[in-house]
């Protein structure tokens, strides 16, 4: 496709955006009738006010349903109160303008210089690790991957913990296949799925948890996987098991080229974790600073 094509696809994307008001999509969320939607618009014209306004003040609507029909002009994504994911975990998703939101944008914009910026060859995937069990690794990975999509770039989460998988649980999606079908050779159908009301955002479950997880982490198929993936998507996240159960966690990092280690306030311990980062250092791994989980 040409600039000029890009160019024309883009203004009508803008166009059709523009054309979709406030009020449309409020009706569309909240199902309004006619005889809803007019009573609306009277009380708008009576009052000068927002169509927005006039629906709350009517009892059709809540400040909520405003903030996502902005979010829908602006393509950003945002679970309306009505259908929202019931998984708390989910922080950008459900709360996008709260405090913890923003301070995954904070991090983000850090990766985007660290990690992720155009001008980084080769072009890296960032393991999310910790040394111990609850720390909140799936947590986090989860909240990244949604914040990065927000941006507008194609992003992938995989779930790499092969030894207790949680990311299809906090997506709610069903993992017949997925990363440990790929690196045995016995994949079925779609392993890489869409994640619903995250657009641009996808997940490559774990799939059948298989007997030998490092095994299958060791073997050559594994880094090329991640090389084809990191080619085709703009961020990949990938999940980690915690290092106190094997090596899985450093050998994935090595792999990726890039690690976050996570610590759990008033939980983690010292000695393991220094030992995990000296490990990723063993590995020749970036270490793009570390997180201290308060969740």
């Amino acid at each position: 496709m040409s600039e000029a094509s890009l160019g024309q696809s883009a203004a009508d994307a803008g166009k059709e955006l523009k054309d979709r008001s406030i009020g449309a999509i409020i009706a569309e969320t909240r199902d309004l009738s006619a005889d809803q939607v007019a009573r609306v618009l009277s009380y708008q014209r009576e009052k000068n006010v927002r169509f927005g306004e006039a629906a709350i003040a009517l009892g059709f609507a809540n400040a909520d349903d405003v903030l996502f029909a902005l979010a829908q002009q602006f393509h950003y994504p945002y679970a309306p109160e009505v259908s929202r994911n019931q998984n708390a975990e989910l922080i950008t998703l459900n709360q996008p303008f709260s405090a913890q939101a923003e301070f995954f944008r904070a991090v983000r914009s850090q990766l985007m210089m660290r990690v992720f910026s155009e001008q980084q060859s080769p072009r890296r995937a960032l393991a999310v690790v910790s040394a111990n069990q609850g720390d909140g690794k799936s947590f986090f990975a989860a909240n990244l991957a949604v914040t990065l999509a927000q941006l507008g770039g194609r992003t992938l989460l995989v779930d790499a913990d092969l030894r207790g998988p949680r990311q299809h649980e906090v997506f709610g999606v069903q993992s017949p296949s997925g990363l440990s079908g790929i690196l045995a050779g016995r994949t079925e159908g779609q392993a890489i799925q869409p994640i619903k009301g995250v657009p641009g955002l996808f997940l490559l479950p774990v799939g059948i948890t298989p007997p030998n997880p490092l095994e299958l982490l060791e073997r050559p198929a594994f880094g090329l996987l991640l090389r084809e993936l990191v080619s085709k998507f703009d961020y990949v996240i990938v999940d980690t098991p915690a290092a106190e159960l094997g090596a899985d966690a450093v050998v994935i990092a090595s792999r990726c080229g890039a690690a976050m280690p996570l610590a759990r306030k008033s939980e983690s311990k010292l000695a393991p974790f220094q030992e995990l980062v000296a490990g990723l250092a063993d590995a020749s791994t970036l270490v793009t600073g570390a997180v201290l989980n308060e969740y």
